[in-house]
């Protein structure tokens, strides 16, 4: 049950940190902007000024003045860049905006809710994002079209809000989820090749360790045995001046060729990437290390305990690389955490931990590499090393490393301690969904509209007055004549008849009918009215009624 509810409550970011990190998330974009990202922004916006303001092609509001088109453009586009930065903010005002007057904008509200749906990454704050959108829609409705009320005016709103507000806002959260489906793929097929590099380099390190030390073994053995010979026949009484001359030059060939084979196993023996700076990484140098950190943007704090011993170079290089995995990985994958370094010199051994909060927002994890390495080099140190999560959710790198040079137990590591070291990759069974539950909500808000107005125009209406009956009733017949001429049958689903009628004549009983002719170029549909008072017919009229 906590899964349940810790997986439905949102990721409010930390208030403290909050600004900083928009200003430099905004800022590395910002920077990161291209010329193609900028003509496309420049583009987007002029074919939302052709759509919407001038000429606004699918605008379809009344003549304004030149000054409120102009402000209408300027207003639009700011909402329209206002989404770089905050999406749902533009969204929902957008959706006021154009909903509450009768202008254009319908251009503005489909591009607005496509980068919401893009861009607003948790799924609650989509949510939320999307239910205020509709309650914004309901209040503008009603404001803008008071005459198109009933079921049919609530199945109209209901569509257009699907059509222009929820089918775009779920196609670009599908289109969001597939990019950063691909992203993870490309990042997993990256780390493969890192991995297949990173075998291939310890199989060439392993082979060259083998090599340099049977040529150590052997030819070294060997080559000290001629030199140990070549001296003591140097020694013998018995040797000419040519002789003892003949073994000076062979002991000395042997004794520069013991030299040239310990360069050749020191170039074996070398890694391919140089060797760090074991006199700058040392357990002192944490402390700049913890401030360098800082001026990063990580919260991260020192810990100091117990008297300070000297310790062996290797120990002291590992503590310090103890720490900078440390604040590495807590940068990386838990950011916006606090982070804690603790240096304590305990009477035995040396304890360096480092342990993060639990992060605002949840990484994925990386491959590991970094801890495996880590492992290696506190066992070439004869120390011990633990990894894992925290109960509260944070995560914990600790380490006890011995005072003395302690000799690691084998020349090669053992293949279980890696293992463990590394969290095991678990299936994540929801990426291979990825994007299926938007597409399949934006497919049933299409096969909704279309088939809610597919009934709707399959309706028989049959309460129509042609022209012929409408010019045969006379006003001054009775009211039970007249209603008996009237059709009778299904009306049509057009909501609200009379909001663009005249005011009915006062103390009298209309009836509203469909006529029989149409114009739909009008884009009105026309209205016939009786009117009766005192049992008679006071009044025939016809309207238009806007659509």
């Amino acid at each position: 049950m906590t899964s349940v509810v810790q997986r439905f409550r949102l990721d409010l970011p930390d208030l403290r940190d909050a600004p900083a990190a928009f200003l430099r998330d905004h800022a590395e974009r910002l920077g990161g902007i291209t010329r193609w990202r900028a003509g496309r922004e420049v583009v987007a916006v002029l074919v939302l000024l052709v759509l919407d303001v001038f000429p606004g092609l699918i605008g379809g509001y009344t003549e304004l003045p030149a000054w409120a088109v102009a402000v209408m453009a300027v207003g639009y586009t700011a909402l329209y860049l206002l989404r770089l930065l905050f999406p749902a903010v533009a969204l929902l005002a957008a959706t006021w905006v154009v909903f509450s007057a009768e202008h254009g904008g319908i251009a503005l509200v489909i591009m607005l809710a496509y980068a919401a749906g893009y861009r607003v990454v948790p799924w609650q704050r989509a949510l939320l994002t999307a239910v205020l959108a509709l309650a914004l829609h309901i209040l503008a409705w009603d404001v803008s079209t008071p005459g198109l009320s009933g079921p049919f005016g609530s199945w109209v709103m209901l569509t257009v809000y699907g059509m222009v507000v929820a089918l775009p806002f779920l196609v670009g959260r599908y289109a969001a989820q597939r990019h950063a489906l691909v992203a993870a793929l490309q990042e997993r097929e990256e780390r493969e090749v890192r991995e297949r590099r990173m075998v291939s380099r310890q199989v060439r390190l392993r082979e060259r360790n083998r090599i340099a030390q049977d040529m150590h073994d052997s030819l070294g053995h060997r080559l000290s045995l001629i030199s140990v010979h070549a001296g003591a026949l140097a020694l013998d009484t018995g040797l000419g001046e040519r002789q003892r001359e003949a073994v000076q030059v062979l002991r000395s060939a042997a004794l520069t060729a013991m030299e040239e084979l310990r360069g050749v196993i020191g170039v074996l023996r070398r890694t391919e990437e140089p060797e760090e700076d074991h006199v700058r990484g040392t357990v002192d140098a944490i402390d700049e290390l913890v401030e360098g950190a800082r001026r990063a943007g990580v919260r991260a704090g020192l810990v100091r305990g117990g008297q300070p011993v000297p310790l062996p170079a290797k120990v002291s290089h590992a503590a310090y690389r103890i720490a900078q995995e440390g604040l590495t990985n807590a940068s990386k994958h838990a950011p916006g955490a606090g982070v804690r370094v603790t240096v304590k010199y305990e009477p035995d051994a040396l304890v360096v931990e480092v342990r993060n909060d639990p992060p605002p927002v949840r990484r994925p994890k990386g491959a590991g590499f970094g801890l495996v390495g880590l492992g290696e080099r506190v066992r070439l140190a004869g120390g011990m090393l633990h990894v894992g999560e925290l109960p509260a959710g944070g995560f914990r790198i600790a380490a006890v490393l011995p005072y003395e040079d302690t000799a690691a137990a084998g020349d090669e590591p053992a293949d279980e301690p890696a293992e463990d070291l590394v969290e095991p990759a678990r299936p994540a069974g929801i990426r291979k969904w990825a994007g299926v539950g938007s597409i399949l909500l934006a497919g049933v808000v299409v096969v909704v509209v279309v088939g809610g107005y597919t009934w709707i125009g399959s309706q028989p209406v049959t309460k129509v007055v042609d022209r012929e009956l409408f010019d045969s009733i006379e006003v001054g017949q009775s009211q039970a004549e007249v209603v008996a001429r009237l059709p009778g049958g299904a009306e049509p689903p057009l909501g609200d008849v009379r909001s663009d009628a005249a005011p009915e004549p006062a103390g009298a009983e209309c009836r509203y009918l469909v006529a029989d002719e149409q114009s739909y170029s009008s884009q009105a549909t026309r209205i016939v009215r009786f009117c009766f008072a005192g049992g008679k017919l006071v009044e025939k009229n016809t309207h238009l009624q806007g659509m």
